[in-house]
């Protein structure tokens, strides 16, 4: 059986190689000129920096994904864990550091907040139990109707469906800080702690129990290691190859046509934009309206830069947070009022820290985001109107001076999510993880009006991320491999 898979992100690349696994043709088609999708690399002047994801939370699922071909991560990189996992700012005299290690963030609790500690411990214990019912269950199952959700285990914990993370984090620890690091996590569910379920608090598991990791040489090697492994199974990638229509003959998928040309083919996958593959169907055979995405609630936009510096950077560690601005406000900004921020939180990332691939000796390689709301307008004047705010403050909070230092910066931001990714309204993560859009509320994964019609990535289940989009792809392909074998 012929299989084309449109898009060749985390999702493509993981369902590419359980479909060749299980027997079937499949040709991978990307409009750029690299696979990998939003996880692709920027090389300049010595320098490498992550354009897309830059977080290796949950390992054992990357483990899983390998495991299920007979192999290991290690086959393909080499894996270090982050010691400090990273470091958050919350004024120039005021810093945590989150260790590798759960004992010691106890501690670290328990020197700031006394009682935080025994609190921390039984949070992040009650944070396992979840993270084992959904990572190890739940995530894995197709989204078709609420019935998945329904176990022994989900039945003990349907009050925490209906909290939330920031109620059940204020409820337990009183300290702005403790409270702002608990809920970081769930940023990357790309919604509001006080819009996400309780349940999902299995992220402070995935940061606390598991750690942060870096494979060395970047994110990108992961995308290597998936491609690597795809082509080993007989899968055949196509570069620069722009689908610009589906083919329907007798409600059925027949073929797409790719840079003018007529291609034919049993069965589509699309890992790209949902909304953007509808609009490669007719009308007629488009599930969701307009209407229906433009009251989706999406994650955020990113503002970002990639900085190369003359220097090394004082003070800071791979992954650091700067929280010295008022979080609830950010978060309006991004989901309620959805505007350019007055004074935004920001990342950054330094990865020369700890992996000398990624910048020249005594240089250092710097990656600024800045979250923001879905379809703002974009103009290179606001991007150094932001790049300045976030310097100056850097400087500040980090004692020293940079801006100097700046050797070359690009950025990348809402008009080039949706130029090089065609993302809908310039979305950086997908449709964000509330109670209303999770799991069999999300947009399906096999199409109600076209046969042959599958759809995988950050729109469907299980949601953002790179663990999940790993899912998602072993999610479809199980699905496709039911329906035709």
């Amino acid at each position: 059986m012929k299989i084309t898979i449109i898009g060749s992100g985390f999702s493509s690349l993981a369902a590419s190689c359980y479909l060749a696994k299980a027997g079937c043709e499949v040709d991978v088609y990307e409009k750029n000129s690299t696979i990998g999708g939003r996880a692709r690399q920027l090389k300049k002047n010595g320098f490498t920096f992550d354009i897309g994801p830059t977080w290796y939370w949950m390992p054992d699922v990357f483990e899983k994904f390998f495991n299920d071909f007979d192999k290991k991560a290690s086959d393909y990189y080499l894996l270090e864990k982050l010691s400090p996992a990273y470091k958050v700012f919350f004024n120039e005299n005021d810093s945590i550091e989150i260790a590798d290690n759960l004992k010691s963030i106890v501690s670290t609790f328990e020197s700031i907040e006394k009682g935080s500690g025994k609190k921390l411990e039984s949070f992040i214990e009650e944070a396992k139990t979840n993270y084992d019912i959904a990572i190890k269950d739940l995530v894995y199952r197709p989204g078709d109707s609420i019935v998945e959700l329904i176990t022994p285990q989900t039945a003990l914990r349907v009050t925490q469906f209906f909290s939330t993370i920031s109620k059940t984090v204020k409820s337990k620890f009183k300290d702005f800080r403790l409270q702002q690091i608990l809920e970081f996590p769930v940023l990357f569910l790309g919604a509001k702690p006080s819009n996400t379920p309780g349940f999902y608090n299995f992220m402070n598991y995935a940061d606390f129990g598991l750690g942060t990791w870096h494979p060395k040489g970047g994110m990108y090697k992961v995308v290597e290691a998936m491609e690597s492994l795809a082509k080993e199974l007989g899968v055949k990638f196509h570069v620069d190859a722009n689908v610009e229509k589906i083919n329907i003959e007798n409600n059925t998928v027949v073929g797409i046509q790719v840079n003018g040309k007529t291609i034919q083919t049993d069965v589509i996958l699309s890992g790209a934009d949902y909304h953007f593959t509808e609009t490669l169907l007719e009308k007629p055979y488009r599930q969701y309206s307009e209407k229906y995405w433009d009251k989706k609630t999406f994650a955020p936009s990113s503002l970002l830069f990639y900085v190369g510096f003359d220097k090394k950077i004082k003070n800071v560690n791979h992954h650091t947070l700067f929280f010295d601005a008022p979080f609830e406000q950010h978060a309006i900004e991004i989901y309620d009022t959805k505007q350019w921020p007055q004074n935004p939180l920001f990342y950054a990332s330094f990865p020369s820290k700890t992996d000398d691939s990624c910048a020249p000796a005594d240089f250092e390689a710097g990656i600024f985001l800045i979250p923001l709301a879905i379809d703002l307008e974009d103009t290179p004047e606001i991007r150094e109107k932001y790049f300045n705010k976030i310097i100056e403050r850097f400087e500040k909070l980090t004692n020293q001076s940079v801006k100097e230092n700046i050797i070359f910066k690009e950025s990348f931001c809402v008009n080039d999510f949706k130029k090089e990714y065609n993302s809908y309204k310039g979305n950086a993560y997908g449709l964000a993880n509330i109670l209303t859009q999770t799991a069999f509320l999300r947009p399906k994964i096999k199409s109600k009006k076209v046969a042959n019609l599958y759809f995988t990535g950050q729109l469907t289940v299980p949601g953002p991320g790179v663990p999940p989009a790993l899912i998602s792809g072993k999610i479809a392909s199980d699905k496709i491999i039911k329906t035709y074998k």
